[in-house]
């Protein structure tokens, strides 16, 4: 699995030494759902920690934020006239 992200590889292209590929990925599945990367992230990081080689400083810089263009709530007024799609004159 960590050759898999490494290598940045798709699950059927990991190298068949590894094992079948569906079997990596329904382990890693489960240990995603069983807390189990997340007990490995915290040992790892605790280890880290305890040596020093961990740097917790963070920055974080937010002025430019830019959203698309329907992500707007308002509408405008173009000064244009309001066209009311109706249909006209329709027959039965």
């Amino acid at each position: 699995m960590i050759y898999r992200y490494r290598c940045g590889l798709p699950w059927r292209d990991v190298p068949a030494v590894f094992g079948p590929w569906q079997t990596l990925w329904k382990r890693h599945r489960r240990y995603s759902g069983d807390g189990t990367w997340d007990q490995v992230l915290a040992a790892l990081l605790s280890v880290a920690d305890g040596a020093g080689i961990v740097n917790w400083d963070a920055g974080v810089d937010s002025t430019i934020i830019r959203a698309h263009q329907h992500a707007a709530n308002l509408s405008r007024d173009t000064g244009g006239e309001i066209e009311l799609q109706q249909s006209a004159g329709r027959t039965r």
